[in-house]
């Protein structure tokens, strides 16, 4: 058993090109590094996609890091300081795709195992889930994963996921929720036809315009503990008519809601259906509707695991975490099927953004906070 570098190791899982779905070497750094700290590493594809389950220890509690491998892409490569895998060191910034979403955060745990483990055994285990496919459609990462893992029975006490939660500065604000995420498209299929002659004709505009101006009318709620009210946003409206004299024969729209734990998806999709069905009374034509629940909206309520999570922020930092639900979602909406589960990592300002990067003194302030993090976890539920 060694410790290690959190720098180092996110240098070098930075400069694997690990592009979703692409892995680029980035699973097979982690085993080492694992395997080289007594965890008993497990490989998980699914589909396309690179998988990784470690444990170190057999006990219980098990506290769970989960995280991605996975990077957006880099954009325009040129446009970058310096290129964008090459994870390089400029005025004591860490640079390159995936340095703050989220490599440098799983070096920084990994190497706070490393450090913890060198003064004696747990009383428990501590384990991690890394996928490949956090940044794309989530099918065959964590969420196949944990399902995987729940038909073992494999027991997941608590999980910590290190997304960038942090709003400017380290420390400011640990995620104990997600509001859920509905994605839908509707389509209003008409009958195209001379706009001199629309008798001959069906328009699928105003239909699709009085549906769209129905589901915003809907006030989804005023709020939910710890939550921000549901909204419902309009993403796109497609006709794809290129002539002004023309009456088109089909019209489409998606939207996407935000909801909290007022709500939930299925209840979102079967009004939607509703309102598709409502719409085409009378109309001539058809309107369709398509739905993907992307997730469900979850809490995690303050206690003991919040309030081990704030210490270990506090005792780094000298602050107290704001504990929100704000943000979009992330595969935390998956692992809360095992276990309670909270969200803390790095500042996201330059996440997915040209010129990625963290200060190096993060990198190592985030490492001494997982290890606080861990101690009093295992002083607090071992």
């Amino acid at each position: 058993m060694h410790a290690l570098d959190p720098l180092d190791l996110a240098r070098e899982l930075i400069r694997c090109p690990s592009v979703t779905p692409a892995d680029g070497g980035a699973m097979a750094v982690l085993h080492r590094a694992l395997e080289g700290l007594g965890f008993t590493c497990r490989a998980m594809p699914f589909g396309d996609i690179e998988n990784l389950y470690a444990r170190l220890g057999s006990g219980r509690p098990n506290l769970c890091f989960a995280g991605h491998t996975d990077v957006v892409p880099v954009g325009d490569a040129a446009a970058w300081t310096r290129p964008p895998f090459e994870a390089a060191i400029d005025d004591r910034m860490l640079s390159g795709r995936g340095a703050v979403d989220m490599k440098s955060a799983i070096a920084a745990f990994v190497a706070a195992v490393g450090q913890t483990v060198e003064h004696g055994p747990l009383p428990g285990s501590i384990s991690l889930l890394i996928t490949g496919d956090e940044e794309g459609l989530a099918e065959h990462g964590t969420k196949a994963v944990v399902a995987a893992l729940a038909a073992e029975g494999e027991v997941i006490d608590h999980c910590v996921v290190g997304e960038p939660t942090s709003s400017a500065t380290l420390g400011d604000m640990v995620k104990i929720g997600r509001r859920g995420s509905v994605g839908a498209v509707f389509t209003v299929e008409g009958v195209q036809g001379h706009v001199a002659y629309p008798h001959r004709a069906a328009n699928p505009i105003p239909v699709l315009i009085a549906l769209l101006s129905r589901l915003q009318a809907r006030l989804l709620d005023t709020g939910y503990e710890a939550f921000q009210p549901s909204n419902l946003e309009i993403t796109t409206i497609d006709v794809g008519n290129p002539a002004t004299n023309v009456i088109p024969g089909k019209a489409t729209a998606r939207l996407n809601i935000r909801f909290n734990p007022g709500h939930t998806g299925a209840a979102l999709v079967a009004w939607l259906e509703e309102e598709a069905a409502h719409a085409s009374e009378g109309f001539s034509g058809k309107v369709t509707v398509e739905t993907r629940i992307n997730g469900e909206a979850f809490l995690t309520p303050p206690g003991a695991f919040t309030e081990v999570v704030s210490a270990a922020v506090g005792a780094v930092t000298g602050g107290a975490p704001e504990l929100s639900t704000t943000g979009g979602t992330s595969d935390a909406r998956f692992i809360r099927a095992l276990c309670p589960v909270v969200e803390f990592g790095l500042v996201g300002t330059t996440m997915h953004q040209i010129d990625e990067r963290v200060p190096v003194a993060e990198i190592h302030a985030l490492t001494l906070i997982y290890r606080r993090l861990i101690e009093g976890y295992f002083a607090r539920f071992g």
